[in-house]
């Protein structure tokens, strides 16, 4: 060997020493949940036979999405309302995302009519396995729902190698939307006063059929995980659009931290592993350990994630297992910072936001506890 060659591999070895792995330098996780709405590529067309982005606007589009990851750069993204699967994983590769699944595809009526939008879920690091939770039928029907219960959009888990912390079980969800469950039939030969009656009639049943679903489908999903947990031991992660807040009761069982009638010292010792968090609170909890009184001062109002008329409220959650609980204390990560994205919603310019989304986007920073 030439002494050349002898120094140029003495150089190699002294900087592959310096320089760490990637798993080893990143000490930052970033997670977010992104409804892109309406994810639809030309001349398909979404719902209805009209609904169709013109070249120009599905541009734009691709545009705004591209330039939030640009700019934020997310490690793991959930993405719900996604019609054009393959135009998306294309997107994200663009970006630095070379792991992407779907575990569903969108309704095609007339060969170019989408209805029923999926969830997909891209990462920076790899995805080793990947599944459609499916709900404990046996389970359902003990909670009087029919014998074919199903999740409203099936609801994604991705196994993803993820540094310090490794097999992470990532779910992504899209919970049944508040819109009823029961259409009026078109009847003219109804008085004013029945109309009104029987559109009063269908929107109350319909509705609460919906809030039924809703919760079902995040009760089912609980079991699921819990299940999982016992069996993989893996730490927890779900994200997603939950079309609901989480304090009005329907999906509060989420966030089910207590146990009747259990010995205090068997629940201490074993109920902490398989309850979920709301990254909100964890962020809150990792600024009090901290003593950063005035930051936690500035954190009190939580920004809504959507806004219909003059109301708004935060439906799109990321919840976290007891690993990235400051508090817990075999916890390696931290929720260090807690984002909405919302400046569309809030001040658009349409130059720049009218093919955007009609949801803030949640981005969490998890940094790797000393």
């Amino acid at each position: 060997m030439s002494r050349v060659n002898i120094i140029n591999n003495k150089n190699t070895e002294e900087l592959n020493q310096t320089i760490p792995s990637p798993a080893e330098s990143n000490l930052q996780l970033k997670i977010a949940t992104f409804n892109l709405f309406n994810y639809l590529e030309p001349p398909n067309a979404y719902y209805e036979f009209e609904r169709i982005y013109s070249a120009e606007q599905w541009h734009k589009k691709q545009q705004w999405i591209s330039d939030y990851l640009h700019e934020y750069q997310p490690d793991i993204i959930g993405f719900q309302e996604v019609f054009s699967t393959d135009s998306l994983r294309d997107l994200v590769k663009t970006q630095g995302y070379q792991y992407f699944e779907v575990v569903d595809q969108p309704m095609i009526i007339d060969d170019f009519i989408y209805k029923k939008p999926v969830v997909a879920i891209a990462s920076r690091y790899p995805i080793i396995d990947v599944k459609a939770v499916k709900p404990n039928i046996e389970l359902a029907q003990t909670l009087g729902l029919d014998t074919d219960f199903s999740f409203s959009r099936k609801v994604l888990r991705a196994t993803i190698d993820a540094p310090h912390i490794g097999n992470c079980d990532c779910y992504v969800v899209h919970f049944k939307s508040k819109r009823s469950m029961i259409e009026l039939a078109e009847d003219n030969s109804r008085s004013p006063e029945k109309t009104i009656i029987e559109s009063l009639k269908a929107q109350v049943a319909g509705s609460w059929g919906a809030t039924v679903q809703r919760g079902s489908e995040a009760t089912l999903l609980m079991i699921e995980m819990i299940e999982r947990r016992e069996l993989s031991g893996n730490p927890m992660m779900l994200m997603g659009d939950f079309n609901n807040t989480l304090a009005d009761g329907v999906l509060s069982h989420l966030l089910t931290n207590t146990l009747r009638f259990v010995s205090a010292i068997d629940r201490d010792a074993y109920l902490a592993k398989y309850c979920l968090h709301d990254a909100w609170d964890l962020y809150k909890i990792a600024l009090t350990n901290e003593d950063d009184q005035e930051s936690d001062t500035n954190i009190e109002i939580r920004t809504p994630t959507h806004y219909f008329g003059g109301s708004s409220s935060v439906l799109d959650y990321i919840l976290l297992s007891a690993e990235f609980n400051a508090s817990y204390h075999d916890s390696l990560y931290q929720v260090s910072q807690y984002e909405t994205y919302d400046r569309h919603l809030i001040n658009p310019i349409f130059d720049r936001d009218g093919e955007s989304t009609d949801h803030g986007i949640v981005l969490i920073t998890l940094t790797l506890r000393s």
